[in-house]
C-alpha cells in the first residue's frame, strides 16, 4: 500500500490551497452574504485549466485522475462550500454523463466548452415527485420525425442559470418503469425552457440552485444521450462519480470548520489559560482530526477505485455517508467551541455549519446511502 500522493496530485494539491486562500476564501463571506454566484473565481479557475481537470486532453480536459479531482474539491470547499459544490457539480454531474455516455461527436460539441471554461455544468435529475426516487421521473420525451419534444420539470438543480447545455432525463416510454427513462442533451436556450432562480436556502448561498421548466421543448434526434431506455442507469452511475465529489466537499468543509477552531482554542483565554489546555476541548479537537482524516481516507480509496476501473459504488456511498456526517458534527462542534461567537458570523463556522447540512441530502440522502450499501454487501 502506499498513502503518499503523486508528484501531480501534491502539485494540484499545493496550487488548489494557494488559489484557494489568495482568491477564493477573502470573498467568500461577502459571496454568502450577498448570494452572488462566484463568476470571477471561474474565471480565474478556467485559466488556471482545472476546469476540465479529470478529462482526456483530447476534449480540452487536463487528464488528470478522480484523486485529482477530489483534491481540488477539497480544497475548494476548505474555505468556500459554494464554490466548492459548483465545481464539484460543473465536473461530477455536469461533464461526467456526457464524458461516460457520449459519442465522439457529442463530446466534441459538449464536452469541450465544458472543459476549457465556456461554460458551466449541469445535470437535471430530481423533479418535485422525484426526489430520492429517481425512477419517478414524470418528465416526458416524445419522438416526432428527427426531433424529441420534451415537457416537463425539475427542481434542486446546480449551476443550470450559468450553463448553456445540460443533461437531464425524460420517459421515452411510460410502459417500461425505469428502463423506460433516458437521458438527454438539451440546450437551455431551447424555446419553451424556462430557468428560475428563486429558492431561499439554508446555506450555500453563492451556489446556483435553480428549478427548470420545459414547455414542448424540443431536442434534436441525435442529442439523446446514450442508448434510448438507458438513462436512469447511466444517471445512477453518474451519481456514483457524484458522490465522491460530495465526500471530497464534505472532507474539505469539515477540514476548515476545524482548523478554525483549532485556531480559536490556542488564541482564546478563559480562566487564565487557552481553551487548547482543556481536556473537554482538546476531546472535541482529537475527534474532529481523527474523523477527517478517516473519511479523507475513504474518499480516496473510492476514487482510486474509479480511477482503476475497478467496481466503487459501494465504497462512493460509505465515503460519501461517512464524510457527510462527520462534516456535519465537526462543524456542529466547531460552533460550540467557538462557544456565543460561534453563532456570529464573523468567525464563518456558522457559515460552515450552514452549508454542511447539504451534504446529508444531495446526491442521495443518508438513507439512500444506507440503502446503496444494504445492496452492495448483499442484504
Amino acid at each position: 500500500m502506499h498513502f503518499d500522493l503523486t508528484e501531480e496530485q501534491a502539485l494540484i494539491k499545493k496550487m488548489m490551497r494557494d488559489f484557494s486562500e489568495g482568491e477564493v476564501a477573502p470573498g467568500a463571506d461577502e459571496r454568502d452574504r450577498t448570494k452572488q454566484f462566484p463568476k470571477d473565481v471561474f474565471e480565474k479557475l478556467t485559466k488556471l485549466g482545472v476546469m476540465g481537470l479529470p478529462f482526456p486532453e483530447q476534449y480540452g480536459g487536463g487528464g488528470a485522475d478522480t484523486i485529482s479531482f477530489a483534491i481540488t474539491v477539497e480544497e475548494l470547499s476548505r474555505v468556500c462550500a459554494s464554490t466548492g459544490i459548483t465545481y464539484s457539480a460543473h465536473i461530477s454531474l455536469g461533464g461526467a454523463p456526457i464524458h461516460l455516455f457520449g459519442t465522439h461527436e457529442q463530446k466534441k460539441k459538449y464536452l469541450t466548452p465544458l472543459c476549457t471554461g465556456e461554460y458551466m455544468g449541469a445535470f437535471g435529475l430530481t423533479e418535485p415527485n422525484a426526489g430520492s426516487d429517481a425512477g419517478g421521473t414524470q418528465t416526458t420525451a416524445k419522438l416526432n420525425g428527427d426531433q424529441w419534444i420534451i415537457s416537463g420539470s425539475k427542481c434542486f438543480i446546480t449551476n443550470a442559470s450559468y450553463a448553456k447545455n445540460l443533461s437531464l432525463t425524460a420517459v421515452t416510454d411510460r410502459t417500461k418503469g425505469t428502463n423506460g427513462i433516458s437521458a438527454f442533451i438539451v440546450s437551455t436556450d431551447a424555446p419553451g425552457f424556462t430557468c428560475i432562480n428563486n429558492y431561499e436556502k439554508m446555506g450555500l448561498h453563492s451556489s446556483n440552485t435553480t428549478e427548470l421548466i420545459l414547455q414542448d421543448v424540443t431536442v434534436p434526434k441525435e442529442n439523446l444521450l446514450g442508448k434510448e431506455g438507458h438513462g436512469y442507469k447511466q444517471f445512477l452511475a453518474t451519481l456514483d462519480g457524484g458522490r465522491i465529489g460530495i465526500g471530497a466537499m464534505a472532507v474539505g468543509i469539515a477540514q476548515g470548520a476545524y482548523e478554525k477552531s483549532l485556531q480559536y482554542a490556542k488564541e482564546r483565554k478563559q480562566f487564565g489559560q487557552s481553551l487548547s489546555f482543556f481536556q473537554a476541548i482538546q476531546f472535541k479537537l482529537a475527534d474532529m482530526a481523527m474523523h477527517i482524516e478517516l473519511a479523507r481516507t475513504m474518499v480516496y480509496k473510492a476514487a482510486w477505485l474509479k480511477d482503476k476501473g475497478r467496481k466503487f459504488k459501494k465504497e462512493a456511498a460509505m465515503a460519501k455517508l461517512f464524510a457527510s456526517e462527520i462534516c456535519m458534527k465537526a462543524c456542529d462542534q466547531a460552533v460550540q467551541i467557538h462557544g456565543g461567537y460561534g453563532y456570529m458570523k464573523e468567525y464563518q463556522v456558522e457559515r460552515f455549519f450552514r452549508d454542511a447540512k447539504l451534504l446529508e441530502i444531495g446526491e442521495g440522502t443518508s438513507e439512500v446511502q444506507r440503502m446503496v450499501i444494504a445492496r452492495q454487501i448483499g442484504c
